[in-house]
């Protein structure tokens, strides 16, 4: 392992690519290895050689069973060990809810429905101390794009987020692995392409595609100079993890 920090990306979904987030973890100078499901790409049998882990979202189900969605086995089981190791990790969407699944939490239907759109969550008590969150601002902007939420965190993890609709927005797992339910990678054509193809999750929106996709463009500016140094700081937990392995 090197000391700039070998990141495993795992791409679910060619629906969700790292897109901006990626370019804010190698711009904070770690190597990411982008494995895309979605193209058939293979994922390691295990976390080996790497530093840290991103897992990214998808239009699939933390609630799938192995048959419907074969290829999230091997995302669980990598998960799994990066939360018995505490290898860094950021697990967004889809990715928090199978981390938050495997761990010991429970994933539903949301039962306020879809939450989809530009929002902003609301810093917790403890965020304020964590290395990653604490200089987030209180309420910080996201944009949300999920069908299923997660409905009781595992045992032990420490909650860093919430809003009204959904409480459990954002979560850690011993003192490097992180769930988010919100996404921050997005770019303003990813939005528009989700809007394209979930009428359902548009029409739980109080507003119509083209409003709800024009107030998500408006934002990215804003989750750019919130979210970027956010990666920056995780890319150090990421840089440390090589450190230590180095030493």
């Amino acid at each position: 392992m090197t000391s700039s920090g070998r990141l495993l990306v795992v791409v679910p979904s060619e629906t969700d690519p790292p897109a901006r987030l990626g370019e804010w973890l190698s711009a904070a100078g770690l190597e990411l290895d982008e494995r895309r499901l979605g193209l058939g790409e293979q994922l390691p049998q295990n976390l080996g050689g790497y530093d840290g882990l991103l897992v990214l979202g998808g239009p699939q189900s933390a609630l799938d069973d192995e048959a419907t969605r074969p290829e999230l086995t091997g995302v669980r089981a990598l998960l799994q060990e990066a939360v018995a190791a505490d290898v860094p990790t950021l697990a967004v969407c889809l990715g928090a809810q199978l981390l938050a699944q495997v761990a010991g939490g429970r994933v539903r239907v949301g039962a306020e429905g879809p939450e989809v759109g530009a929002t902003l969550v609301a810093k917790r008590d403890a965020a304020y101390a964590d290395p990653v969150f604490g200089p987030l601002p209180l309420s910080p902007d996201v944009l949300q794009w999920h069908h299923d939420e997660i409905a009781a965190l595992p045992p032990g993890a420490t909650l860093l987020a919430s809003n009204p609709h959904y409480a459990n927005q954002a979560f850690r797992l011993g003192q490097h692995v992180y769930g988010v339910q919100f996404h921050v990678e997005t770019t303003p054509e990813v939005v528009r392409a989700w809007a394209a193809s979930d009428p359902v999750g548009v029409a739980a929106s109080s507003l119509d595609a083209e409003t709800l996709c024009a107030r998500a463009e408006a934002v990215h500016p804003d989750l750019e100079e919130t979210w970027a140094p956010f990666a920056g700081r995780f890319a150090d937990l990421v840089r440390g993890a090589a450190g230590a392995g180095a030493a």
